[in-house]
């Protein structure tokens, strides 16, 4: 058989003939291991042998030996069959959830809250489970869904907004929304000046509700905002809150997020009606993987309820 000939299908049970025979390398030892007669053996060894175009045995009367060419066979052999006696508690692992990818969506404020113990968590606990991080706000994550390119997701929005059909939600909790102010800020604001103060704020197309929750609290104590500058990322709001171009609303998690120039104080009691306030969510395809179900399962023990 030349270097270009396709090798042929041989099946699993051929193999394990020539493995019996090669550890033992004795036919009536091997048939009796593979519970058959031995002339059966012998003709598969030789159908074998032809299949491949060389000789895998040496045969006289007294011995059996293994040729160079079976000699080499022997260790992918044993490899072979060991991965397909795997095969079906992979399958039995990837049907419950043992075993999978997830590709995993996040919002920046998350990875200030408890979503790294829990990634840490989950990887001791399932191995076999490879979870894939993409750093995604939420109209880029809803529109990863669409697309099928997204598993599951960690979303930030306005309290009890539902994810569009047919996603389903795992409520995180509920914080409240804090000022973040430049360290030289006045120690106290009125209520009037802090409205006319210039806002930090992300675009409304990556959160619609919780950018319309921040316009409505304004509203309700009779004030527009003077939108400064919009910025994707918690992170960089709060950069350019530190360089004086105004204030932000950001979700409590975000104190954990320390920069020179910036302080975090709570709004003045006079404005705490309609204050805004932020929730997150996991939401995941309701034909999920069980993979995916199983990390939805995990993050649910933490303590958080579904809505």
């Amino acid at each position: 058989m030349s270097r270009d000939t396709p090798a042929p299908d041989i099946e699993l049970r051929v193999w394990r003939q020539f493995l019996a025979l090669a550890e033992t390398l004795h036919f009536g030892r091997a048939a009796q291991r593979l519970h058959m007669t031995q002339p059966p053996l012998t003709q598969a060894i030789q159908q074998l042998e032809r299949r491949l175009g060389v000789p895998l045995f040496e045969r006289t009367r007294r011995s059996v030996a293994l040729t160079p060419a079976g000699a080499a066979l022997v260790e992918p052999v044993r490899q072979l069959l060991r991965q397909a006696g795997a095969l079906a508690l992979r399958a039995r692992d990837a049907a419950g959830g043992e075993l999978g990818r997830i590709r995993l969506g996040f919002v920046s404020t998350v990875g200030f809250g408890p979503l790294p113990g829990w990634l840490r968590a989950f990887r001791e606990a399932y191995p076999g489970i490879a979870v894939e991080l993409r750093e995604a706000t939420g109209d880029v994550q809803a529109e990863a869904f669409a697309q099928r390119e997204l598993d599951a997701g960690f979303v930030l929005h306005a309290p009890g907004i539902a994810p569009p059909p047919p996603l389903q939600r795992l409520s995180l909790g509920v914080e409240p929304m804090l000022l973040a102010l430049p360290e030289a800020a006045p120690r106290r604001f009125s209520a009037a000046q802090l409205l006319r103060e210039p806002l930090v704020i992300f675009p409304r197309a990556i959160a619609p509700s919780l950018y319309d929750a921040v316009l409505a609290f304004y509203h309700r104590h009779g004030a527009t905002p003077a939108i400064a500058q919009e910025a994707i990322q918690m992170q960089t709001i709060v950069n350019l809150v530190s360089a004086g171009l105004g204030v932000a609303l950001v979700p409590r998690s975000m104190q954990r997020l320390q920069r020179p120039g910036i302080v975090y104080r709570a709004l003045p009691a006079s404005l705490a009606d309609g204050a805004p306030r932020a929730e997150t969510s996991l939401v995941w395809p309701s034909d999920a993987s069980p993979a995916v179900r199983r990390f939805v399962a995990f993050v649910r023990d933490q303590g958080v309820r579904e809505r």
